[in-house]
């Protein structure tokens, strides 16, 4: 039996442990059970700020973490979407073992409405030039503003790309092209010019096979013996040879950064058509070519100082301003030019010579006497077929289009517009305003030489040109009438909103003024206006046909009707008397301040004829008004477009109320004796009435118009002439002939750069 002692053990949990007792049990501090309320509070608080740190900690790095982690999600499902696009896309395009570059630039034969040579385009100078054979600075020069990366990137120039998008998408608006050179010798070898993502992918794959077949220097002068310089050149032989009458062998630094502008824009940049934007850009080329380091100061310093020499061209005659636009409206209708073809215009050569012809001989006549350096001629039939063009003087010397480039103040021949809004809201040939000056605000539109005729019918104010008149139809109907009534009949220029658009103070170009007036001619239909009329390949597969009719109707036939009876007083007793002839005509002459320029739009029920005569840098005429130099040019035109054709009348029929009497053209000025007939808006200051109140007459009137003024109706008669309730004809909307055109840009142009 165990010896017993009478002592009692306690455990203890203070101090150095005692030897255990022999069964093993001992007990320390940390075996304690205590309840979780008596914990020690500050070992709680330590806790409780170490989680805090550590869960701080996680979160910062937890955000940034779960940022990588979806960014590099998101970049793995972008590139199997991107991978999708390219194979579906790469799938629809033939095998790349049927690829093959084509063997030269296509020749473009233009041919005449009646079977004639207008022009050859397209090979327009010959042979293909080595990479090492072409002066050193071309391909410098291209490389240096088209793409500086070229020999180091693959095909594709991602940073490039990158820049553009972000130029692109900051500025709102497509600025900047990412693609690279390999990129636009494929798109000009082998695809259409749509801007759609496939053409893009097609673009892209085609950049790629081409880096992988050929090298730098061998797709580089396969770009330059291939791209489009303007003017009609392709290649760089042609081009050399186009401007500056030499090869490219010879070219200059100079007119290598000429050339190398052009690839931008080539027919809006062609030094052919704007010298100074050509040179503009010439010199942002040489900057390049110095930033990087392909030339030195000094060679810079002399380039600007030498610009590039232009030199005459070899082709001459006004149809080549018809071959020019032709030349750009092509790819639009067929997209880029594979092959040779023939493309049918709806010119008639006959008649463009006599266009040129006239134009020609009156400024030789009359131009050193009269200061006229300029003409143009558009005619056009009621299909909207352009029938004759002449851009100017000589094509040889300048081949700007001013027939259809050059925009200029159309000043009194802008009023039909006018008057037909005043038409349409009601108001008649016989409707009667005073004719008298007048003062809009701080504006005061004179008549010419300062000749008013008090109470007069719009038909005589019309035929008169009287600008009081005009202004004050406008103050009623407002400007923004008068601004659709233009738009709606052709006219695609932005014009001014405000009453000086009465006297035509907004700038239009005569292709689109003549095309206004078609409507009047044809009844009230708007047509396409149009160059070409057909397009085949060489075997005779037709590409592209004009399909014609459909033209929507614009304004009504009754004033239609109005409108040229109104219009054909201009001819028969107003200010283009000198454009009489056989056939029933109307039209409206126009003369901007000081004689800058001077119009005759006017037209039968054939064709509808629009005349400029001015100078290109704007310097005054010595007196030349629409009812001179442009009225007899129109003449001489229309007489022989005519000959042999039966004679029509003018579409649509107004018959005037037996009260109406128009003020006779013979009528003296006491204030401007022996004033010629004209329509351009006097310098010459007269004592202004407010608007609204009774205008005083410039000079008492003569017995004649005194009779002529007590035969007016009354003025209850005037009222009911001028109310809407006494026409029940029906007015187009303001929508007639649907909504103007305008050239969409899509995101993706703006953020591939095209």
């Amino acid at each position: 039996m165990a010896k017993r002692t009478n002592t009692r053990i306690e455990p203890s949990f203070e101090g150095p442990s005692r030897a255990r007792s022999a069964n093993g049990f001992s007990v320390s501090e940390e075996d304690r059970v205590v309840p979780s309320g008596r914990r020690n509070s500050r070992g709680k608080a330590k806790a409780k700020s170490g989680r805090r740190r550590a869960r701080g900690g996680r979160g910062l790095f937890g955000v940034f973490g779960r940022l990588v982690y979806w960014c590099f999600v998101l970049a793995i499902w972008g590139g199997i979407a991107a991978a999708g696009v390219v194979v579906y896309y790469g799938a629809k395009m033939p095998a790349a073992t049927t690829w093959a570059i084509p063997d030269r630039a296509p020749n473009i034969k233009i041919m005449s409405v009646d079977d004639k040579l207008i022009a050859n385009r397209g090979m327009s100078g010959g042979e293909a030039v080595g990479l090492h054979e072409m002066s050193p600075y071309i391909p410098e020069a291209v490389i240096a503003i088209e793409d500086r990366r070229f020999y180091s990137h693959f095909g594709i120039d991602p940073i490039g790309l990158g820049r553009a998008m972000v130029t692109n998408v900051l500025g709102g608006r497509f600025s900047q092209g990412g693609s690279t050179l390999t990129q636009q010798l494929a798109k000009n070898l082998f695809l259409t010019p749509d801007r759609t993502l496939e053409r893009k992918v097609q673009e892209v794959l085609l950049a790629l096979w081409l880096e992988h077949k050929h090298s730098k220097d061998q797709i580089l002068e396969m770009y330059l013996n291939r791209v489009y310089f303007g003017s009609g050149a392709y290649g760089v032989e042609a081009a050399s040879r186009r401007y500056f009458g030499k090869s490219a062998r010879d070219v200059t630094l100079s007119e290598a950064a000429l050339l190398a502008g052009l690839l931008k824009a080539p027919s809006r940049l062609s030094p052919a058509r704007d010298p100074r934007a050509a040179e503009e850009r010439a010199q942002l080329v040489l900057a390049a070519m110095r930033d990087e380091g392909m030339i030195n100061d000094k060679q810079q310093a002399g380039a600007l100082s030498a610009p590039a020499t232009r030199a005459p061209s070899y082709w001459t005659g006004s149809e080549n301003y018809v071959a020019d636009t032709v030349m750009e409206e092509l790819p639009d209708l067929i997209g880029d030019v594979r092959g040779d073809i023939v493309v049918q215009t709806t010119v008639d050569l006959t008649l463009q010579k006599l266009a040129e012809k006239s134009i020609r001989r009156l400024i030789d006549e009359s131009g050193r006497k009269l200061d006229v350096s300029q003409g143009a001629l558009v005619s056009i039939d009621n299909s909207g077929a352009v029938r004759a063009m002449v851009g100017g003087y000589d094509y040889s010397t300048s081949q700007f289009d001013r027939a259809s480039e050059a925009r200029r103040q159309p000043g009194s021949a802008f009023k039909p517009f006018v008057y037909m809004a005043a038409l349409e809201a009601g108001r008649t040939p016989d409707s009667v305003r005073n004719d008298a000056p007048i003062r809009i605000g701080k504006w005061t539109p004179d008549n010419y030489g300062g000749k008013y005729y008090g109470k007069v019918t719009l038909a005589t104010a019309l035929a008169k040109s009287l600008n009081s008149v005009a202004a004050q139809l406008t103050m009623e109907v407002g400007p923004k009438a008068v601004v659709e009534a233009a738009h709606r009949m052709g006219i695609d220029s932005d014009l001014r909103s405000d009453t000086s658009i009465a006297l035509g103070t907004s700038e239009v170009t005569p292709l689109e003024l003549t095309s206004a007036y078609v409507p009047f001619a044809n009844g009230g239909f708007r047509p396409d206006v149009h160059f070409i009329s057909k397009v085949t390949d060489a075997k005779g597969k037709v590409l592209y046909q004009s399909k014609g009719g459909g033209a929507p109707r614009v304004v009504s036939a009754d004033v239609v009707g109005m409108m040229n009876s109104m219009m054909a007083g201009t001819v028969a007793t107003g200010t283009a008397r000198k454009a009489a002839f056989a056939w029933p005509s109307a039209g409206k002459t126009g003369t901007s301040q000081n004689s800058r320029d001077a119009w005759f739009i006017g037209y039968t029920a054939n064709l509808t004829t629009g005349v400029w005569f001015g100078n290109d840098d704007g310097k005054p005429m010595k007196k030349v008004t629409g009812g001179s130099l442009p009225a007899q040019a129109w003449h001489e035109f229309m007489v022989a477009a005519h000959e042999g054709v039966p004679v029509r009348p003018l579409p649509g029929t107004w018959k005037s109320a037996p009260s109406n009497t128009i003020v006779p053209d013979d009528v003296p000025s006491a204030a401007v004796p022996n004033a010629p007939v004209s329509d351009a808006p006097s310098a010459k200051p007269v004592p202004p009435a407010s608007v609204g109140q009774q205008p005083v007459a410039a000079a008492p009137a003569p017995a004649r118009r005194v009779q002529a003024a007590e035969t007016m109706p009354d003025k209850k008669r005037v009222r009911d002439a001028d109310s809407t309730a006494s026409i029940r004809r029906p007015v187009p909307p303001g929508d007639v002939g649907g909504p103007l055109k305008t050239k969409n840009i899509s995101i993706l142009d703006i953020l591939t750069g095209g």
